[in-house]
């Protein structure tokens, strides 16, 4: 049997002090020419930021929190990948793996694990190169690998029939994990970004898909450099993101500025405290290259495949960045369940861990 080993989250108090130093000292960029976010976010906000990471937050305590989960590290394919393992009361309980995206984390999952133990036996790992997972040292690590290896996870835990759940690189590899269907032990999956391309001419598009054009549009003007960028010189970007942890923050929060259902600022539905425990899984870690370089890998892959042929549900959130509308979706997916929800962005579980529980559970409740 190869070793499942027990992890705990334990940043050396010299990393800590270090980052603390680095804060202090950074150096600041002029102001931006706007009154705005549409230059990136702004530097009065920024140094707010950095202020309270360095004198307030208390990574201990967050630490703390996160250690309530039971978390391990066991070696596929040559790396080492960590996940959560929480068990429900219930031994008949259904398995469920669910698997986070960039610029997430397995943090974004916090709320939601312990409620949804009630029905599932919760496995979240966290993507090669991402947070406390072993980073590649080789090229091949694609999202059809790491679906693989979820499914090497789910069955070395016992787990020889489950269901699958993600968003943003999690979707993409919940998809092909679905794709897979027959040759591993999964029998039905649920995303809150589905992956789908239309599936025919679009010369009277409907308003279903006029909302897709659109955010599909806004994406490519204003929210797309990021990818850019990571899918092509990861490394490049990675000197500065390594070493300057406001520059991290900086990439990161200007997403969920964006990219969540916040009416213009991210802390309307985020807390100060949960935005920095997400960045802190990327700089505790060092990991803003290891984590780009899926984009340099894989982001090539969205959209195409083969259909999933097990059921699936969708629970589609009204700010979420690729919108695409069931029509779409059907082609791709066999689709038994869609959920149009009233609120909600990219990062589902973390911005309304309510709406996101009680569709996992309804969901799943069909299969």
């Amino acid at each position: 049997m190869p070793d499942i080993r027990p992890f705990r989250i334990d940043v050396p108090e010299a990393d800590l002090a270090d980052l603390r130093d680095r804060l202090r000292r950074t150096r600041w960029p002029e102001r931006e020419c706007v009154g705005d976010w549409s230059q990136g976010i702004p530097l009065d906000y920024t140094r707010e930021l950095v202020g309270y990471w360095a004198e307030d937050y208390d990574w201990r305590a967050r630490e703390r929190r996160l250690n309530t989960f039971d978390q391990y590290l066991t070696e596929i394919d040559g790396l080492d990948i960590h996940f959560i393992h929480q068990r429900s009361p219930n031994p008949d309980a259904l398995p469920l793996i669910i698997t986070h995206g960039w610029p997430g984390s397995v943090v974004e999952f916090g709320t939601v694990i312990g409620p949804l133990t009630e029905n599932f036996h919760v496995v979240c790992p966290a993507l090669p190169g991402y947070g406390f997972s072993g980073k590649p040292a080789a090229t091949g690590w694609t999202v059809e690998r790491i679906a693989a290896a979820w499914d090497v996870l789910m069955r070395r835990l016992g787990y020889d029939r489950y269901v699958a759940q993600g968003g943003d690189w999690g979707a993409a590899v919940t998809t092909q994990i679905g794709r897979n269907a027959g040759s591993n032990g999964c029998v039905a999956i649920h995303t809150n970004m589905p992956i789908a391309l239309p599936t025919g001419p679009l010369e009277n598009p409907t308003p279903d898909e006029q909302d897709a054009l659109a955010a599909a549009a806004r994406y490519q003007k204003w929210d797309s450099g990021y990818a850019k960028q990571q899918s092509t010189r990861p490394q490049t970007l990675g000197y500065g993101l390594a070493d300057s942890p406001a520059g991290q923050l900086a990439w990161i929060m200007e997403k969920f500025w964006s990219w969540t259902d916040c009416d213009g600022h991210p802390e309307n539905v985020l807390s100060r405290d949960e935005l920095l425990d997400n960045v802190m899984m990327y700089w505790a870690t060092n990991s803003a290259v290891s984590s780009a370089r899926l984009y340099w890998e894989s982001f090539t892959s969205f959209g195409g495949g083969a259909k999933v042929e097990v059921p699936t549900g969708v629970a589609s959130f009204p700010k979420e960045i690729l919108k695409a509308p069931r029509s779409w979706c059907e082609a791709a997916y066999t689709i038994t369940h869609w959920t149009t929800m009233p609120r909600g962005g990219h990062f589902a579980a973390f911005e309304q861990p309510e709406l996101f529980i009680e569709d996992v559970r309804a969901f799943f409740g069909t299969v």
